[in-house]
């Protein structure tokens, strides 16, 4: 019994594809139980996802935050249908670390990465941190000279982490200090919301004039989080690198994509194959992922 703690296409693709998984494992294209978490809005719709499901749970409405995001809703569905996993897809609760911990807890499994590799990085900071420590090569940022000591060196399945007074290293705490930064890297520089994301608490600057005022707007998007100053990249495609891992620190890649069609700092088309990329160089970013993973 599995809990798709996510709606529309992601919950979709994931019913369809692990069916299809076990008719040729199974012979049973329905080995797998799948519940499904519903609101009002998805019913009124007709959602498909909702036709696919073995059974559906009503949850609040509204927001996000209310349910699909809702770490306790999710924990609390899980419990009452008696799941022994929970699918979180992507956006909405998968990047909550909070979510597997409370589910590990539960003796519930979570299908995604570990709190632990969540809290590396999914902090933007961290993670540029940790990627230096496994010789990730990284664009130039006001902690570019950062790593955790002896991290490269720990044994496999050891949890990394960034001390505090490393990431605080990292950190820029006030304009002033955030265009001397930039004077250092280089104009044009990006200012970035460690916290920040879908578009939100990010800002180009040209120039060092506009800097203090586009500061203020990246502390007004984001508020509270940490800020940091990286090298704008011009000319460049955003190519990613898709990778599986397992809990036994086991990290393989699935090849890559290209992300660079955007509007307002957010992906519209992924491509795939990433086509654009020599291939000698994006071998080196996929061994680069894989280190990287298996860090974490």
């Amino acid at each position: 019994r599995v809990l798709i703690a996510n709606n529309g296409i992601a919950a979709v693709k994931c019913m369809r594809s692990i069916r299809r998984w076990a008719y040729e494992i199974f012979g049973n294209n329905h080995a797998i139980f799948f519940v499904c978490m519903v609101t009002p809005e998805d019913l009124k719709a007709s959602a498909e996802y909702i036709k696919m499901a073995d059974k559906y749970v009503m949850v609040p409405g509204g927001s996000n935050n209310y349910n699909y995001a809702n770490v306790e809703v999710i924990l609390d569905v899980a419990l009452r249908t008696d799941v022994q996993a929970v699918w979180a897809g992507w956006g909405h609760a998968s990047e909550n670390p909070r979510l597997p911990e409370v589910l590990v807890e539960n003796n519930i499994v979570f299908i995604g990465p570990p709190a632990q590799a969540m809290r590396a990085l999914g902090d933007k900071i961290a993670s540029s941190i940790v990627a230096q420590t496994a010789a990730v090569p990284t664009l130039p940022w006001n902690g570019a000279d950062l790593t955790i000591p002896g991290g490269e060196s720990l044994p496999p399945g050891a949890i990394i982490t960034v001390p505090p007074e490393l990431y605080d290293e990292g950190c820029i705490e006030d304009a002033t200090k955030g265009v001397e930064a930039a004077r250092r890297i280089g104009f044009p520089v990006m200012i970035k919301a460690s916290e920040g994301g879908g578009g939100k608490g990010i800002r180009r600057c040209d120039e060092e004039e506009d800097f203090p005022m586009m500061f203020r707007q990246v502390q007004l998007e984001v508020p509270g989080s940490p800020i940091f100053i990286m090298k704008l990249a011009t000319n460049v495609r955003h190519l990613e690198v898709q990778l599986l891992a397992d809990k036994y620190g086991n990290a393989i890649s699935l090849f890559g994509r290209d992300c660079s069609i955007q509007r307002r700092h957010q992906k519209i088309i992924e491509e795939a194959p990433a086509g654009i990329a020599d291939p000698s160089v994006f071998v080196e970013m996929e061994k680069a992922a894989v280190r990287l993973a298996k860090m974490v």
